[in-house]
């Protein structure tokens, strides 16, 4: 059953039943499949297989198709299973469509939890250990994951896996650098670099790789290559950290290569520590308080000595307060941490475990379409009969029209005038049934006839024409400068995310997602609603008073929120609220502190970056 189904979505996707390939069929059959396998062990309710399989032109009988597509699976992932008998690998709960296989039959939940193994075994002091599982872990990739398949929850779950491995690969970068492996990592790195060409540590390590290996000149163009790229691209200048690398090595700084074999080849980790140890440091007096090294994100010691540090000859250690231990009187030196090492990925953070599996795409923030759409042919259809109706019926039906569109558009400004396209056409059937054809009306009764009979009949046709939104556009012009201005907005909170996404230390640096803070960036109005104090929720769009003091007396009690569903869950908001706040609101994880340490504590606070 399910424990002999293998599937591999980290690249092309592919399914075994015991050692048999699997047939998985047509692409839309393929992409229910992916849709549940990134929900592995949690039911995923039909409208959202509808809503991430068809994003643009989701079918009019779509749970039908969805249980088409359904049973279809079933009959390639149980093939032994009876027709009539309940499907044991998929099944239907209340909740919706739930795949029963465990999750290390999914190659991605396979590839996290390694990744968060070689965490465990780095933060234990096991290098090579922690590196060989890396090397697993990425080993499993075969190329970009969910290709062919489009829509906004396979691009969130596509971007979440591919920041995954951008930071394994970082990771197992720094645990190479840190065992003297720099000459086998600078080819490695090459690659790396060329695809992703603005992550900033990758740039770091490339160019401490560089200089290990006696490539100083090398190490200086790949300096001027990330800054021409930045400042071109994006306006900006490389980080603080590669700054002080690039003039460690202007200066030929010997700590750079300390605790290094001349040879530059694998040495001991222990050993190269040691060898650093005995070259102690003093920062001077305008650099910030050593931080500690974070483990398995901050980069070897030897990589990120301040750069106003000079190697005297003798240190001396600084005097033992009173009652403390030699370990905390005396600390190692520590090394200053980038600013982008102990920072995740501010749009996919990073995962504490997996109790009950892959975490769900539906969680990424992502953008909702209209509730019901109409293409536009059916928008012109609906106007050209809408229009037809009252020609045809001298205007007594006009109301109908307007009822119609009052309850569609749930105008209430539509339903007040049906209602009076009501009255008037009511009024001319009464002066209809009470005229008297055989008596001449009178001047004032004939022009109320006509005003009657053109309100009805042609003012309510040109009404109806007007509704269609874009007749009306085409007519007044008037919505085209607030068009103009929100398009102007909104592509710039689509590159605020998209800056976040490649150069994560920009959060802080151009304070994205912070409206309070002061900031010469413009992320088109994005709110990070777990870091904005009260204030800036009481400006969010549709936010009652009460529901502003409920979010953030919640995120006070449980903790952030991490995505809009998350949000809409713990504080039941209406989905016109919901739908307002999603292109605006960011949930980036709090910044990941540093563990408190005898070092750290005897050093004093560590200043924000």
């Amino acid at each position: 059953m399910s424990g002999t189904l293998r599937f591999e979505i980290l690249g092309p996707q592919r399914a075994w039943y015991a050692d048999r390939e699997i047939d998985l069929g047509p692409g839309k059959q393929r992409a229910v499949l992916a849709v549940l396998l990134l929900s592995t062990g949690r039911p995923v309710a039909t409208g959202q297989i509808v809503e991430a399989v068809w994003p643009d032109d989701p079918p009019a009988n779509g749970p039908n198709v969805v249980q088409k597509y359904v049973a279809g699976l079933r009959r390639v992932l149980e093939p032994d299973r009876s027709p009539r008998t309940p499907g044991q690998v998929l099944s239907l709960t209340d909740a919706g469509y739930l795949l029963r296989v465990d999750p290390e039959a999914v190659d991605a939940v396979r590839f996290e939890r390694g990744v968060q193994a070689a965490r465990r075994r780095h933060e234990s002091g096991v290098t090579e250990q922690a590196l060989a599982e890396l090397t697993a872990a990425l080993d499993l990739w075969h190329g970009e994951p969910f290709t062919g398949f489009s829509g906004g929850v396979f691009e969130a779950a596509r971007h979440r896996l591919v920041e995954l491995r951008a930071v394994a690969l970082e990771t197992r970068a720094e645990l190479k650098l840190d065992s003297g492996r720099h000459r086998e990592l600078v080819g490695e790195l090459v690659e790396l670099v060329a695809e992703f060409p603005v992550r900033e540590r990758l740039r770091h390590q490339y160019m401490l790789a560089l200089y290990r290996s006696g490539r100083q000149a090398e190490a200086l163009a790949a300096y001027r290559d990330i800054d021409s790229l930045l400042r071109e691209e994006y306006g900006i200048g490389p980080g603080e950290a590669l700054r002080e690398l690039h003039g460690r090595i202007l200066r030929a700084d010997p700590t750079l290569t300390a605790g290094v074999p001349e040879t530059g080849w694998p040495a001991s980790a222990s050993a190269a520590r040691q060898a650093e140890n005995r070259v102690p440091a003093h920062p001077s007096a305008d650099s910030h308080p050593a931080a500690p090294a974070a483990p398995l994100s901050a980069p070897p010691p030897a990589q990120a000595v301040p750069a106003q540090a000079t190697p005297p000859p003798q240190a001396t250690p600084p005097p033992r307060a009173s009652g403390a231990s030699p370990q905390a009187s005396t600390p190692p030196p520590q090394a200053a941490v980038p600013p982008y090492a102990d920072l995740p990925s501010p749009l996919y953070p990073a995962l504490a475990g997996l109790p009950t599996g892959q975490p769900s795409p539906f969680a990424v923030d992502q953008p909702r379409r209209e509730r019901h759409p109409l293409p536009t042919w059916v928008s012109t259809t609906a106007t050209v009969l809408g229009s037809l109706l009252p020609l045809l019926s001298f205007g007594t039906g006009t109301w109908l029209v307007m009822l119609v569109y009052a309850v569609r558009r749930r105008s209430r400004r539509l339903g007040l005038a049906a209602v009076g396209y009501l009255l008037d056409a009511t009024l001319m059937v009464v002066m209809m049934a009470t005229d008297d054809l055989e008596q001449e009306d009178s001047a004032g009764e004939a022009f109320l006839w006509l005003g009657v009979l053109c309100l009805c009949w042609l003012v309510g046709t040109a009404h109806v024409v007007l509704l269609n939104r874009w007749v009306w556009e085409r007519i007044t012009g008037r919505p085209r400068v607030a068009q103009a201005r929100e398009e102007d907005r909104r592509i710039r909170r689509e590159q605020a995310r998209n800056l976040l996404h490649r150069y994560p230390s920009a959060r802080l640096e151009f304070a994205i997602g912070r409206p309070d803070l002061p900031r010469a960036f413009d992320d088109g109005g994005l709110v990070d609603i777990n870091a904005v104090p009260d204030h800036v929720l009481a400006t969010l769009p549709g936010l009652t008073d009460a529901q502003r003091r409920q979010v953030a007396m919640d995120q006070w009690v449980r903790g952030p929120y991490a995505s809009m569903e998350e949000l809409a869950a713990r504080c039941p908001l209406p989905l016109a609220v919901v739908d307002g706040l999603r292109g605006v609101l960011l949930f980036l994880p709090p910044p990941v502190l540093p563990t408190d340490t005898p070092a750290a504590v005897e050093a004093g606070p560590t200043v924000p970056r």
